[in-house]
Formats: structure tokens, C-alpha cells, sequence
């Protein structure tokens, strides 16, 4: 479950789930008002993909919040007291979108015979820095790049202050990207495909071995917990249940629910648009948009004078594919919260956590954006679409947990406890 800017979190016995509260109908619906009427302005003005892609979105914003699907979480909790659960849950989705990626990029095809590529990176310090700065300003920030999205859309106007930042950070990155590509040493991309005889076949069988050896070493973490008299791992908490067939719509999912549906989502992503998903180019977008508004030359830049990123931004925020789609999952998660009860207005937030989420999504914005990507676009898509860059990323970001979990208490933000009944 992605966490939120809240002090403490909750303790119970983990048999007791809370109940989901009455639908909220009136939100709902103007959710989807919205959503439609955002979904047509985007038809009409930027054509058939953009408007699908903005569907898409909206489905991940619902599938996010359902499942309370977290990569902040995970790692937090695999850290802090060896739960496994969401790191496995990561792999499950994965090694989905593996096999679903498989045989689009191998074909290198797509909807309206737009080539498929796959999310490629180099090897350098901007991956490796990048990545240990987003890892450390999850924990700070309280949620991730996807996380930061349908928590926004639920409801959570705290995590506006995170959003903010996260903004700020990747038009930094953006701007100061040329440092990183081009001043620093790197290696150029390397794809599982190109570094053994049998292709995307033995890609994948090469990603199915890691992701099975990742699986593994979380049981072998779990039993290495303690000796004799040490509490067991403690189980991930659960969000409100609503009982039978409501549950689609009010109440919470499996992980494993989440993982399948995010990984076929991003399946049709890539088969749509010709890549996978991703989040926060839109960021760098937005900021750059703004900061032109306000009388910043900010076409002069390296970034975007690329002729790739130039063209993203000449199309504009409501054809850009991660800018739609981002737009999708607020509005997608402000449905699907209002549906189960729970859409809420978070009002007031401490100074210290106010400060983190500042901080902490600058660190994730600046990270990202030298690094290729976030936890979606560079370590789900990356991997997904076997991507040795993925995997660096994924391994720097959990080393930035580590820290970011030493600097959560300097904030007033707890972490989970071995002694906790829940995480």
C-alpha cells in the first residue's frame, strides 16, 4: 500500500480489516463528468491514441487505488522488518509485463503501425545517482511517481505539497540533464536481448531467473529474521473491504490483482503507443510550460531542443502521452476512491512533513529526470523491457530507501516496527 503524509500508521490485529464507508455518488459522478469531458477536449484536440492513452490512464488510476498497489511501501517494509510481500507482488508484475512485452517488441509493432521500442537507458552516474535520490525522496515524499498520482486523485491534497516538488525537480533535471548525459561518463544501452544467442526469448528467460531468485531471497530474508523467541514477519495491513460483489468497485484488492492488471495495462500502453508507461516526463513538461509562461527561455535549453522532446512539447500537455495519461490516473483514482468511500480532503499537515514532502519530491523529480526515468519508467518499464538499466535502477533506489529510512524520524514520520502488528 503506497503510504501517505500521515505521522503514524495504524496498528491492529491484521485479522481485523475496517469497513468500507457508504459510496460517495455525487463525487463520482462529477469524476466522471470530468473525465469524459477531459477525455473529448483530448480527442478533439490531439486525435484517437492521446484520447485511448487517457483511458488507459484512467483504468491505472483505478486499478492503483484499488489494489493500493505501492512501490514507497514495499521497499519501507522490506527494510525495515524483511516483509516480502510488495517486493514479490513487484515481481509478479514483472514478470507479466516480461512475457507480454516479448512478443510486441520482438515483432516491433503496434496500433496504427507505430513501431514498439523498448524503454532503453545507458549506464551511467545519472542512473545511479538518479536512482538512490528518488529511492531516498520516496520515503521522504511519502508516496512514489505513480503513488503521488491516484493519492492526489483520492483526495489527499497533502500530497499536493509532494506533487509540487516533484514538479520542480524534474524541470531542474531537465534543465541541467546535458551534465549528466553528456559531461559524465556512461555506457550506452544494454538489452538482455543483444547479450546472449536467442533474443527476446532468452531475455526473458533470463529475466524469469532474477525475478525467481529475487523471490526466493525474500522468503530466505523472512526466516533469517530472528532467532529463536523473534516475532514473525508482520503482515501488510488492509485497506476497507467491502464483502462479495461490491468488492470490484468498493472495496480492496488482492496485490496480486494489482500486479496482473498493471502489468497487462502497461502491455497496452506499449501496444498503443509504441512504448511502455511512463510518468514523469509530464513533470518536466508541466514546470517547463509554466516557467514559458512566466518569460523563461526554456526552448533554449539542451533538453529540449532534442528533436524528440521538442516535438513532445510543441504538442503540448494535452497530447504528450505520460501528460494524458497522468491526467488518467487523478481522475481514474478520484472515481474509484469516491465509488469505495473513501475520498477525503486532507486539510492541515505538519511543518516538518509538509518540509519532507518538498524535499522528498524534488529528490524524486531531479531523480528521475537524470536518471530516464521512475519507478514505472525506468525500473517496471525498463525491466519489463529487459533493460539492464532497470535493474541498476531498481538496485540504487532500494540502497536510497535504506538512507531515506534514516532521515524519516528527522521529520516526524515513523517507520514500521518489528514489534508492529501491521506495517
Amino acid at each position: 500500500m503506497t503510504s501517505t503524509l500521515d505521522r503514524t500508521p495504524p496498528v491492529r490485529p491484521a485479522s481485523q480489516a475496517p469497513t468500507a464507508g457508504p459510496p460517495q455518488l455525487g463525487i463520482a459522478l462529477a469524476g466522471l463528468v470530468g473525465a469524459l469531458a477531459l477525455g473529448t477536449l483530448v480527442w478533439q484536440r490531439s486525435g484517437q491514441v492521446p484520447a485511448v492513452l487517457f483511458g488507459i490512464g484512467a483504468a491505472l488510476g483505478f486499478v492503483l487505488f484499488h489494489s493500493r498497489f505501492g512501490f514507497t511501501s514495499a521497499w519501507r517494509q522490506l527494510v525495515s522488518v524483511r516483509q516480502g510481500a510488495g517486493l514479490r507482488a513487484h515481481m509478479l508484475m514483472i514478470a507479466v509485463a516480461a512475457t507480454l512485452f516479448a512478443p510486441i517488441l520482438a515483432n516491433g509493432v503496434a496500433w496504427n503501425d507505430v513501431p514498439a521500442a523498448p524503454s532503453l537507458a545507458p549506464l551511467g552516474f545519472g542512473v545511479v545517482v538518479g536512482a538512490f535520490l528518488f529511492g531516498v525522496g520516496m520515503q521522504l515524499g511519502g508516496s512514489c511517481a505513480s503513488g503521488t498520482l491516484f493519492a492526489v486523485g483520492s483526495g489527499q491534497t497533502a500530497i499536493l505539497i509532494t506533487l509540487g516538488g516533484f514538479v520542480a525537480g524534474s524541470t531542474l533535471g531537465a534543465l541541467h540533464s546535458p551534465f549528466w548525459t553528456d559531461d559524465l561518463p556512461s555506457h550506452p544501452p544494454v538489452s538482455l536481448t543483444t547479450v546472449q544467442p536467442f533474443g527476446h526469448l532468452g531475455a526473458w528467460v533470463l529475466t524469469m531467473a532474477v525475478v525467481g531468485a529475487i523471490v526466493g531471497l525474500t522468503y530466505a530474508l523472512a526466516r533469517g529474521r530472528g532467532g529463536r523467541g523473534a516475532r514473525p514477519v508482520p503482515p501488510v495491513d488492509r485497506a476497507p473491504v467491502a464483502r462479495g460483489a461490491a468488492r470490484a468497485v468498493r472495496g480492496s484488492w488482492p496485490l496480486w490483482v494489482g500486479a496482473l492488471l498493471l502489468a497487462g495495462l502497461n502491455a497496452l500502453t506499449l501496444w498503443v503507443s509504441g512504448g511502455a508507461w511512463g510518468v514523469t516526463f509530464a513533470f518536466s513538461l508541466w514546470g517547463s510550460k509554466l516557467l514559458d509562461a512566466l518569460g523563461v527561455d526554456v526552448m533554449s535549453w539542451t533538453f529540449w531542443q532534442d528533436p524528440a522532446n521538442a516535438a513532445k512539447y510543441q504538442a503540448g500537455f494535452l497530447a504528450e502521452k505520460t501528460s494524458v495519461m497522468d491526467l488518467g490516473i487523478i481522475l481514474g483514482a478520484l472515481v474509484a476512491s469516491a465509488l469505495a468511500g473513501a475520498f477525503v480532503v486532507h486539510r492541515r499537515i505538519p511543518g516538518r512533513l509538509a518540509l519532507g514532502a518538498v524535499v522528498g519530491g524534488i529528490m524524486m523529480g531531479y531523480g528521475a529526470r537524470i536518471a530516464f526515468g521512475c519507478n514505472i519508467g525506468a525500473y517496471f518499464g525498463g525491466i519489463a523491457s529487459f533493460s539492464l538499466h532497470g535493474w541498476l535502477w531498481g538496485a540504487m533506489a532500494l540502497l536510497g530507501t535504506v538512507a531515506g529510512l534514516r532521515l524519516r524520524p528527522l521529520l516526524g514520520m515513523s517507520n514500521p516496527r518489528p514489534t508492529d502488528s501491521v506495517c
